[in-house]
């Protein structure tokens, strides 16, 4: 089969968000498929990161971490940019053309097989094909390590099947409640699902609602907490004294830290005071694998942090010539739109933004603009390329309440030919709300993923 094909028939079985939740979830039908292929999550030690906003941060900061100190490191993250490839990763590369589909044909043909037999009731979603073929293709290469961002919730999530030497829990609130809950408490649950008996979680205080349903499993499985509080640095909510230009001119922070008794200097790509939290939180996890028996110094923290690459959480491409400088970042939700309106305050106080945004009918649309649309001088809003995208004029509409200048553009290249006309050579583009709008804006930018 080749990729292509196998790819084709990965978009074919549909998206899992897409659906009714009727379709239950259940572990015993994701279990049954890894048994048939002779268990390839059990050839590997991993690290399962659960949560609303943050987690896929964090996954990619301690897989720097890992890598920096020597581990060969694979990382599972969720959903891609541009293509498929991105979301399963060893050592910071992505999985081959060649191998994606070969691995594909095997997960696929065992999954029909079990199909015909009566052992699965039907066809393995997207998701539980994607993470059966990151499984085998991490076991076949034998990995040290991984790093592993669940999904969507966590207790019935297809990566919860692994062992976890390490659970981390990042921030908690609204999202996906028609699959998770309608509560920050019902939502938390779920991602507490990730806790094993007597193992290790690693967390930093957040949300009441949140904090009571963490404590609590915590207590229940006789777990051991792990606090990240001590690697946050005391930065106040207005203070811009940690943020210097990074390479190319792009921000980054740059802070002191006391890690294993000696201080590091953390240099981090991941601008934002919520960044902060899940820097802290790959370091305390980090640290614990180091108890755990890992190679990691505070040098390869220090290293791995400053080597982080996590492409559209506020990436920054600078202007040039006649095109304005332009900031990336996924923000699709009311959490990550205020930490995106955070960062950009910290980092362009003075300059006029446009906004390029574009968001998915199920998300909380209107309490996003709200958030984020004072910001802007005006904003093109856009549909992306997905049956499940809002339209540039149910965009508008759930935006009545902002008293910005919104344009409506037909697809995402018209909308960023005119942000850029707007912008001119000295302006800044924001692009951001539905990850697919990010994605198709840098795939026709020639943006690096």
């Amino acid at each position: 089969m080749s990729y292509e094909t196998a790819v084709a028939r990965m978009y074919a079985l549909g998206h899992e968000l897409a659906q009714a939740p009727a379709r239950k979830f259940d572990l015993a039908h994701m279990r049954a498929l890894l048994g048939a292929l002779n268990h390839p999550e059990q050839r590997f030690p991993g690290v399962l990161i659960a949560g609303t906003n943050g987690k896929g941060s964090t996954a990619a900061t301690l897989a720097s971490i890992l890598r920096a100190s020597g581990l060969r490191t694979g990382l599972y993250t969720s959903p891609h940019l541009v293509r498929i490839n991105e979301r399963i990763r060893i050592n910071d590369v992505e999985i081959g053309d060649d191998d994606f589909a070969l691995i594909h044909d095997v997960v696929d043909r065992t999954a029909e097989r079990l199909v015909e037999e009566g052992e699965l009731p039907w066809h393995p979603s997207f998701f539980e094909m994607l993470t059966a073929i990151a499984f085998e293709y991490f076991a076949q290469n034998k990995i040290d390590i991984a790093v592993l961002e669940v999904g969507m919730g966590g207790r019935l999530d297809a990566t919860n099947v692994v062992e976890p030497l390490v659970s981390v829990i990042t921030d908690i609130s609204l999202d996906h409640q028609q699959f998770l809950g309608n509560t920050v408490a019902e939502i938390a649950r779920e991602k507490v699902g990730i806790i094993r008996r007597g193992g290790a979680v690693v967390t930093l205080p957040q949300q009441a609602q949140a904090n009571d349903v963490i404590g609590n499993a915590i207590l229940d499985l006789e777990a051991r907490g792990v606090n990240a509080v001590p690697y946050v640095p005391p930065v106040s909510p207005a203070s811009s004294e940690y943020l210097v230009p990074g390479t190319g001119g792009a921000p980054m922070l740059r802070y002191p830290l006391q890690v294993m008794d000696k201080e590091i200097t953390v240099e981090t790509p991941l601008v934002g005071r919520h960044q902060l939290r899940n820097v802290a939180l790959a370091v305390a996890t980090a640290e614990e694998l180091s108890k755990q028996g890992f190679a990691i110094t505070p040098e390869s923290i220090e290293r791995g942090i400053r080597e982080t690459h996590w492409p559209g959480r506020f990436q920054v491409v600078p202007g040039m010539d006649s095109a304005p400088e332009y900031v990336f970042d996924v923000a699709h939700n009311p959490a990550g739109a205020w930490a995106l309106r955070s960062a950009l305050s910290l980092c362009y106080e003075d300059r006029q933004l446009t906004f390029v945004f574009g968001a998915m009918r199920d998300k909380a649309i209107s309490e996003m603009t709200e958030i984020l649309f004072p910001l802007a001088d005006r904003v093109i809003a856009t549909p992306a390329d997905n049956p499940r995208s809002a339209t540039a004029e149910e965009i508008r509409q759930a935006a009545a309440r902002t008293s910005t200048d919104i344009e409506a553009a037909g697809d995402v290249a018209s909308a960023l030919e005119r942000a850029r006309v707007l912008a001119g050579p000295r302006g800044v583009v924001v692009i951001t709300g539905s990850i697919y709008i990010v994605g198709e804006a840098m795939r026709r930018l020639g943006v690096r993923v």
